[in-house]
C-alpha cells in the first residue's frame, strides 16, 4: 500500500518525480484542505485515509492518469472512493480559492497555482 510513510521517505527529487509537485507544495494543498476537513471527517463511518494520503490519491491520479480501479489497488480502497477522493480535493481547493488546477496540458508541464500566501 502507497501511504505518507512512504511518500516521506522519498527524496525531494523523487518525491516531485512520483507526485508531480515539491513536498513544500504538497503541504500547502493540505493545508488549504484543511479546513473542510474536520467537518467531512466527522460524519459516518470513519475514513481508512486521511487527508494527506487522499491528497497524494488524487495527486497521483492527476500526475499519472492511471484509471481509479489501478489506483483504488495500491491504496487499497475501492475505485468509487477514489472518484470521491479525487473529486472532493478538486472542488474544495476551488472553493478555498488557494490553488487552480490546470488543465491536462499545464499538468504535464507541471505548472501549479497558489494564491494563498498564507498556507
Amino acid at each position: 500500500m502507497v501511504d505518507t510513510t512512504i511518500a516521506k521517505s522519498l527524496s525531494p527529487k523523487d518525491f516531485k518525480r512520483h507526485f508531480g509537485v515539491k513536498r513544500t507544495t504538497f503541504e500547502k494543498m493540505v493545508e488549504a484542505l484543511r479546513p473542510f476537513w474536520g467537518w467531512s471527517a466527522k460524519r459516518g463511518v470513519k475514513t481508512k485515509l486521511g487527508l494527506s494520503d487522499r491528497v497524494l490519491v488524487a495527486l497521483e491520479y492527476w500526475r499519472e492518469y492511471r484509471t481509479y480501479f489501478h489506483i483504488g489497488n495500491s491504496w487499497e480502497v475501492s475505485e468509487s472512493t477514489v472518484c470521491r477522493i479525487v473529486h472532493w480535493v478538486e472542488e474544495e481547493w476551488m472553493r478555498s480559492g488557494c490553488f487552480r488546477i490546470p488543465g491536462k496540458k499545464q499538468f504535464s508541464e507541471r505548472v501549479w497555482s497558489s494564491r494563498c500566501d498564507d498556507h
